[in-house]
């Protein structure tokens, strides 16, 4: 269903899909199961059933699946946010990817970075919310928490499995890993 919308004649919309109040460009796909609501989704850009809430979607982007755009979110062009990728509040620029199972909410994110699955921007400490600003060029690796608030500058990788609580300077390498230990086994009754 399409209520209020303005989609170009060059769109693809796909069966059972959801567009209200929404702009729509040239060249996008949305295929089936998408809801868009209140958003801007720029040309060339494919959307694979995702949810996406007043947000804008940049140019040549791809989006889902399973996807969760959440309000005030600002994706620029290139970017590829991938399945069960939640996104809220937060500006994503260019040439970033967010492929799979990650959460970045309440965040600044530079330019071609890249998330590892299972990363999670740590932004609710039970009583306030907090940013997390990530700049260019920024791997992160699967399963890392950044306890917000915190800024991570450009050109850092941070190791997987790693929990980041402090601020990380340019150019800079992060591991945050309980040393490994092994025990015998014992023998079960």
């Amino acid at each position: 269903m399409i209520e209020k919308s303005e989609i170009s004649n060059t769109a693809k919309i796909y069966d059972n899909n959801l567009i209200i109040n929404s702009v729509i460009e040239g060249g996008v796909v949305i295929f089936p199961n998408s809801v868009i609501i209140n958003s801007v989704i720029k040309e060339n850009t494919i959307v694979y059933s995702s949810y996406i809430e007043d947000s804008e979607v940049g140019q040549n982007c791809v989006v889902g699946p399973y996807a969760h755009i959440r309000p005030n979110t600002k994706i620029a062009n290139n970017v590829k946010i991938g399945n069960f990728v939640e996104i809220k509040k937060s500006e994503i620029k260019s040439g970033t990817k967010v492929s799979h199972l990650t959460y970045v909410g309440d965040s600044e994110v530079g330019r071609n970075c890249n998330f590892g699955c299972g990363t999670i921007t740590c932004n609710y400490d039970g009583v306030n919310k907090h940013k997390t600003i990530i700049g260019d060029n920024v791997f992160i690796g699967s399963n890392t928490n950044l306890i917000a608030p915190i800024e991570i500058k450009d050109n850092c990788f941070i190791a997987a499995g790693s929990t980041i609580t402090k601020n990380l300077e340019e150019n800079t390498f992060a591991i945050s890993r309980v040393s490994q230990r092994e025990k015998p086994k014992r023998e079960i009754k």
